[in-house]
Order: C-alpha cells, then sequence, then structure tokens
C-alpha cells in the first residue's frame, strides 16, 4: 500500500511539475494585447521627466538626449550660473593680484562639474585644465588628483575649489606644487577656518609661501581662500 501511494505522489509531483512548465513556458511567449509589438511608432513618447516603465506592456521610445544639449540644460539653471558667478567674483579678484593673466595655464583640481573652469573661461582664461575623479565632459577631465598626469612646471596657477575632499592632502598639494612654475600661485579654498587651521595648511606646502588669506562665498558655501606663491 504505502509503495502504490509513493508511487502516486511521485506522479502527481510530477505531472504537477509538467503543468507548471508549460503554463510560464506559454505565458512567456504569448504576446498580451496590452503589450505594444513596436515602440517606434509610438505618436507620443514618453518625456525625459516620465518615470522608467515597470514593464515591457508599458515600454515607449524615449528620445536620445546628447551631452551638448544635456549639458545646456544644467548651465541654464539658476543655481549653476550662481556658482559660476562667485567663482568669477573670486577668480577677477586673484586676477587683479597679478597672480594670473588671461594668457596664463591654469590647472584645477578637483573641478567637481566644472563651475570653477567655466569661470575662469568667462573672463577671457582660455587655457585651462580641470581634473576630477569623475570625468564632466567638456569642462572636466578625469585624472587622479595625487597623481596628476602632467609634467613639471607647465602651470602658471593653480586652485583647487575644495582641499579637504584630499585622501591625503601632503601629496595632493605635492602635486600641485610640482606642476606649478616658480613664481606662480596656488590657490586653495577649504570650509571656512581660523589661524590654526590655515597654519597646517600651510605646513602642506614645502615649496610655497604664504600670500594672503581671505573668506570668500563659493557655490553658495563660506570658505577660506589660502594664496601661497610657489619658490623653487
Amino acid at each position: 500500500m504505502e509503495k502504490h501511494m509513493e508511487s502516486f505522489l511521485n506522479n502527481l509531483s510530477f505531472t504537477s511539475i509538467t503543468i507548471a512548465t508549460l503554463t510560464l513556458l506559454l505565458l512567456y511567449l504569448q504576446n498580451p494585447k496590452t503589450c505594444i509589438n513596436n515602440p517606434h511608432q509610438l505618436p507620443n513618447p514618453l518625456k525625459p521627466n516620465q518615470k522608467f516603465p515597470k514593464s515591457t506592456c508599458n515600454l515607449t521610445h524615449r528620445a536620445f538626449t546628447t551631452v551638448n544639449k544635456h549639458n545646456r540644460r544644467i548651465w541654464a539653471t539658476k543655481s549653476w550660473i550662481r556658482t559660476v558667478q562667485s567663482f568669477t567674483i573670486q577668480f577677477q579678484s586673484l586676477q587683479a593680484q597679478n597672480l594670473f593673466s588671461n594668457n596664463s595655464r591654469v590647472l584645477v583640481v578637483s573641478a567637481g562639474a566644472g563651475h570653477s573652469v567655466m569661470a575662469l573661461n568667462k573672463i577671457g582664461v582660455n587655457d585651462v585644465n580641470g581634473v576630477e575623479l569623475v570625468e564632466s565632459h567638456p569642462l572636466v577631465g578625469r585624472a587622479d588628483p595625487h597623481s596628476l598626469p602632467f609634467f613639471d612646471d607647465v602651470f602658471d596657477f593653480g586652485f583647487s575649489p575644495f582641499l579637504e575632499r584630499a585622501l591625503f592632502p601632503a601629496r595632493y598639494v605635492g602635486e600641485m606644487e610640482r606642476t606649478v612654475k616658480g613664481g606662480g600661485a596656488c590657490v586653495v579654498a577649504v570650509e571656512e577656518c581660523g589661524g590654526e587651521e590655515v597654519e597646517e595648511v600651510e605646513k602642506l606646502f614645502r615649496k610655497s609661501k604664504l600670500v594672503e588669506v581671505n573668506n570668500v562665498t563659493l557655490g553658495g558655501e563660506k570658505r577660506t581662500s589660502i594664496v601661497m606663491k610657489v619658490v623653487k
């Protein structure tokens, strides 16, 4: 009796598995009437701000957005314009002190999305190299700030808006000094701080002398700008 029952249960299990498999196969092969066969023929494609479809039945064609078009949208926002303007004011002040000119070769380390690079371009500086761990084309290229891909003494002016983001501050600053010519300037910005913190930053520079320290506002944040003159 037990053997018959065991055989019956085995047959029942096999039959159930077979039916379930065939059902799933049919569901997979079937094209529901509510699904869209050709998304390219849709009269009204999704707008960029609409959510992604939850399934293939909601699939619609999304127009391709070029990098230039995407950048133009970002650069037209009030936040972007305000941030660029704050950097422009900072650079105009530094330029008035003859720390660099429109003909200078400028390096921007930890350039982020490129606000500072655009600000330099706007005041007439065309030879600007902005670098960041993540590329932000066309303003910022990808490079490790702790190991810059440039020869020694190739820049007239170096700038970093976010020194505190450096994993190894001494090496970070050393790379700025290495690539900036003697007589050039390195300017770094950190979170707003006082005398002791400024001294700590100054000690990171082995080949530069402190010129001045100012409190500035960059991108809506209060920061301290430290100007160093490279001596080689």
